[in-house]
């Protein structure tokens, strides 16, 4: 490549520039008429000869950042200071040209050897996520025949947004025969989440119409107390991207309250409603949402047009309640923050009178781990809800359903539909304005529908429950069991007829022998007729004075006539009847259609009102169900394993259930609780005998905060995963709401006498799986961090030798130094944090007070978990540096697809300013009337990457070398830069997680300071040529052929630069 020196300023302000020239002694003579270098072939004919003839200081070297002042007093002087020789500035020139001339695409020994490891890592990553641990899909397809109605006079007298967004009634074709726009039951208003669509509402406004008229018409008592149909609306919001977007989160939630208002407005208008006029209008509308919809819904609350009282029940699908499931939006996060902070508020009031949502009941649905789309640890309301108002429940612990759920299955899955419909019908009642149950009674049906039964908040039904059964015994039968001996029946109905065996329940002081269980294969009736079993628990009769049979709905005589009969006063258990997944030795997945187990349990203290537990068998005929009912010492079935984390994660854990042992066996893992570790569990052969088993051993792994249960049938092995406590998550909303950590739950044939062996240990690879749900959003930070401490090396180089090393060999040397630096000094800083807050917990405000088991008792730091990778154990040190690794690969792949990428766009040609503006200003125009912002953003991307790929064309074609850009001169300057994207690398790992939308601020800032610094130096640059200048330069630049020890260097070095 050949240039001319003596070309005009404007030639060199386009970039020219020369690193050396190669003059002869004639040339000198005509004052740089012509300068000839060969990149191509330098290294190989540049002569040293001739290099320590080189006279000229590079042009770059005018063109820094250099008053002309400083120039003219170097002009003056008759000797230039040059730190090297001749020859050692010929080899430094070589070096910085070898440098210069190094090809984008090369990379060190050391670099390719990072990124090689940092792939391996992500493959074996995203291989544990995908085929280890995962859950079974049982969840059946639900069909419906529907058809909405769209509520056209619901325009803008209503709401500002009727032209964006619509409301809409579902009516099921061949059940509701009434004219479309006619409403007659309880309003129910689902919400859809992000991109949703209002036709998500099929399934579960199906089976609400389904089960009202198959089932609660025809159902007397039901209707009695307030049962009646439902009227199911679904709101249409165009499939609108709320979860990166809070200004749209905060639109949809004022037009939900204005849909709300002019729902409640169509019960009030008698040509709108067909509702009995004796019944009361209702005043609220019970909220059903989905993903983010479940979110909108609780914002409604907070929003200026919300009418109070309007809602009291919302259950939400796969809701992200507890944190933003993405941070990039300014607004969603600030939405979130003020929402919950709304919530926490309200529920720390000490009197009822002062939380605007003491009516307010919230229940929040997780589908589990094989929803991909939002962390199922989000949906925890922990940190929002105290348990009297609300509670968390996933899929696989609602009764019958036992799977888990992606993020669209559970929006028309049947296992969970049918329960959310049918606990809607108990929670409503009618008669009421608010057209639902008090809230202690709403609270009850869904923990009876959504939970398992065995929680610390199940309410037991026989406190609640009337004596309805009038059992009379013969004395003289041999029906009464020993005390203290368990009751094991086989071969149920082999009398023929109807058989009682009654069992005493051991007195108060006895010690041991805490706990009634009950467990049968067949089902237990509160009406039952023959066929069925039941539990009856008793006490003698007459229980108070003038108490007569005839006050009992039941008469059940088994004493066959004869005298001397005892008369017992007794309630059904089957109100308290927990179901559970039949195991047997052909079982294989607990939500398969065979017929679930019944069992029981009862502690102690719940017996005190009575005497007896009969079991009466109803089964007309012998078959081979089976029956077993005992009394037992808790502290034999529950076991507390106190072995540490560490311990454990080494060497894991060995169990044994003795040969003589309980029905139900117990272990509690406190040290267990982190959502970010999966374990493998072994299980021996349940050994029997000669005696016939009667089942198989079965496994509930559950946790108390979330109510997480999962259930393994036939065990032998099971994969242990659990969603405790997990990264990024506030604390709990009582601070003394430790989490008590994972229990294994065993049920074991007790006729079986033999001992089992259990073994537990951690699933390495199973758990580097987990990370992928709990740290992609890592990718979005951690990246930047990375290319921020990799620019900085670059321009540090760069303001020290005027070479622009490219993005390879900066990654090279960060990789050898600040960057392990770096990650080190946040381990440790994540290290001490997790230390001392689990050491020392503070209270940071003092506005909280104490509001019985509802409110913290002290102040919480909510945010406490925003920092680094939201990790509480210091046993996740490792974390840190990995995802440093990671992010560092990835980075490495996306500059060679970069690479890939600008090489092939560069092939088009520009295009023209002209037409450039006209393409953005279509842009705009389709973006505010037709296409989504997103898809103007995508566009927007694309066209920045083709300019900066024929920039960098340009760049290669124009110019021999970075070495012209503007530099420093100043220390000052150069270190604010260094500081500037040092800060930017320090905050995407502090903060860039949670915030990541700063990340956009804080790089345009550093931007600006670059473009400031380019500018500044341009025009500067521009005035010394203008002014004549750069000849003073050159002439002061010439060197004397016969004389080698001349005072000037090939660098230029007249002009002062950054040591």
């Amino acid at each position: 490549m050949r240039k001319n020196l003596s070309s005009s300023a404007d030639e060199d302000n386009d970039g020219n520039s020369l690193d050396a020239a190669k003059l002869t002694h004639d040339e000198k003579k005509t004052t740089f008429t012509t300068a000839k270098y060969d990149w191509n072939r330098h290294s190989d004919t540049l002569d040293r000869r001739k290099a320590e003839k080189v006279l000229l200081p590079p042009l770059s070297a005018a063109r820094t950042w250099t008053s002309p002042t400083r120039i003219q007093a170097s002009t003056k002087r008759q000797e230039v200071v040059s730190p090297h020789s001749a020859g050692e500035k010929m080899l430094d020139a070589r070096g910085r040209l070898q440098r210069q001339t190094r090809s984008p695409w090369s990379c060190s020994l050391f670099t390719g050897a990072a990124t090689v490891a940092a792939i391996f890592l992500m493959l074996f990553i995203l291989h544990s996520f995908m085929t280890r641990q995962l859950d079974s899909k049982g969840c059946d397809m639900y069909y419906t025949r529907s058809m909405f109605f769209n509520f056209a006079d619901f325009d803008t007298e209503h709401t500002r947004f009727a032209s964006k967004y619509s409301l809409h009634l579902y009516r099921e074709v061949g059940y509701d025969e009434d004219p479309k726009d006619q409403v007659k039951g309880v309003p129910v208003l689902f919400i859809p989440g992000n991109a949703g669509s209002y036709r998500q509402a099929r399934s579960l406004a199906s089976e609400t119409v389904q089960h009202y008229y198959n089932t609660v018409q025809q159902d007397k008592e039901a209707l009695k107390g307030g049962a009646t149909s439902i009227d199911f609306f679904s709101v249409d919001f165009n499939e609108d991207f709320t979860a990166f977007h809070g200004q749209t989160l905060l639109d949809q939630a004022e037009y939900l309250n204005d849909a709300v208002a002019y729902i409640l407005s169509l019960y009030h208008d008698p040509r709108r409603s067909q509702r009995d006029s004796g019944l009361p209008d209702p005043s609220s509308v019970i909220l059903i949402g989905h993903s983010m919809g479940g979110v909108a819904a609780r914002t409604m609350l907070t929003m200026p047009n919300y009418q109070s009282n309007s809602i009291n029940t919302i259950i939400t699908i796969s809701a992200p309640h507890a944190r933003s499931p993405v941070s990039v939006d300014a607004d969603l996060v600030r939405t979130y923050q003020r929402v919950n902070t709304y919530w926490r508020d309200a529920y720390s009031q000490k009197w009822a009178s002062d939380n605007p949502l003491w009516h307010v009941t919230l229940i929040s649905i997780a589908g589990g781990s094989l929803d991909t789309t939002v962390p199922s640890d989000y949906a925890s309301l922990a940190s929002l809800v105290p348990s009297t108002h609300g509670f968390t429940v996933f899929t696989s612990s609602i009764p019958g359903m036992w799977t888990g759920a992606d993020h669209i299955q559970t929006t028309w899955c049947v296992q969970l539909v049918r329960p959310i419909a049918r606990s809607i019908f108990d929670a409503i009642d009618v008669h009421r304005p608010s057209q639902t149950k008090p809230r202690a009674d709403r609270m009850r049906v869904f923990k009876r529908w959504y939970l398992t039964g065995m929680e610390d908040i199940a309410e037991k039904m026989l406190p609640h429950s009337d004596l309805t059964t009038v059992l009379t015994l013969d004395d003289q039968s041999n029906s009464v069991n020993p005390a203290g001996q368990r009751l094991v029946l086989r071969s149920l109905g082999r009398a023929g007829k109807p058989t009682a065996h009654v069992l005493p329940i051991p007195p108060q002081e006895i010690p041991g022998q805490r706990r009634f269980t009950f467990l049968s294969n067949v089902p237990l009736k509160e009406n039952p007729d023959s066929g069925y079993l039941e539990v009856l628990l008793c006490s003698v009769l007459p229980v108070q004075p003038g108490h007569s049979a005839a006050l009992f709905s039941m008469n059940l005589d088994l004493s066959d006539g004869r005298a001397g009969s005892t008369r017992l006063a007794c309630k059904n258990a089957a109100t308290d009847r927990i179901i559970l997944p039949a195991s047997y030795r052909t079982s294989t997945q607990p939500f398969h259609k065979a017929a679930p187990f019944s069992y029981l349990q009862y502690e102690l203290e719940d017996l005190a009102e009575h005497q007896f537990v009969a079991i009466v068998d109803r089964v007309s005929e012998t078959t081979h169900a089976w029956a077993i009912a005992e009394f037992s010492d808790s502290s034999e079935g529950i076991l507390h394993v106190s072995t540490g984390l560490q311990r454990l994660l080494a060497f894991g854990i060995r169990l044994k259930l003795p040969a003589e042992r309980p029905l139900v066996t117990t272990f509690e893992i406190p040290a267990l609780h982190s959502s970010l570790l999966a374990f493998k569990l072994s299980m021996g052969k349940q050994a029997c005998g000669d005696t016939p088993e009667l089942f198989t051993p079965l496994l509930r792994q559950y946790l108390s905060e979330p109510h997480e249960s999962r259930y393994f049938i036939n065990v032998k092995e099971a994969n242990v995963s659990l969603h405790g406590i997990a990264p990024f998550m506030p604390p709990p909303l009582r601070s003394q709401a430790a989490s008590s950590g994972i229990s294994l739950q065993f049920w074991t044939d007790p006729t079986c006498a033999s001992s089992i062996d259990v073994g537990f240990q951690v699933d390495v690879a199973g758990s580097i799986g987990k990370l992928v749900m709990r740290y992609r959003t890592v990718f979005a930070a951690f990246p930047l961090l990375i290319v921020a401490l990799v620019v900085r090396k670059q321009f540090k180089i760069y303001d020290h030798s005027g070479v622009f090393v490219t993005f390879m060999e900066s990654m090279d040397l960060c990789l050898r130094t600040s960057l392990p630096l770096l990650f080190l000094a946040l381990t440790f800083f994540a290290v001490s944090r997790a230390v001392s807050s689990a050491a020392a917990p503070t209270a940071t405000s003092a506005r909280w007070h104490v509001w019985s088991t509802n409110t913290t008792e002290s102040a919480i730091d909510y945010t406490k978990n925003d920092l680094l990778l939201g990790s509480q154990d210091p046993i996740f040190w490792f974390l840190l540096p990995m995802c440093g690794l990671l992010s560092a690969g990835f980075c490495i792949l996306i500059n060679y697809a970069a690479l890939g990428v600008t090489s092939f766009l560069q092939a088009f040609a520009a295009t023209s300013p002209k037409r450039r503006v006209i393409t953005a200003s279509v842009l705009l125009l389709l973006v505010s009337t037709v296409i989504p912002y997103q898809f103007a953003y995508l566009v927007s991307c694309i066209v920045q990457l083709a300019t900066c790929s024929r920039a960098t064309k340009h760049l290669r074609e124009n110019v021999s070398g970075l070495e012209d850009r503007p530099r420093c001169e100043t220390d000052r300057l150069t270190y604010v830069t260094n500081i500037l994207f040092f800060i930017l690398a320090v905050y995407a790992a502090v903060y860039g997680v949670s915030y990541a939308y700063l990340l956009h601020h804080l790089v345009n800032g550093v931007a600006a300071w670059l473009v400031a610094l380019h500018f500044s130096s341009t025009d500067l640059l521009s005035s010394l040529l203008s002014s004549g200048l750069t000849r003073t330069i050159l002439d002061n630049g010439e060197y004397d052929n016969n004389n080698n020890n001349n005072n000037n260097s090939s660098n230029g070095d007249d002009v002062k630069k950054r040591p």
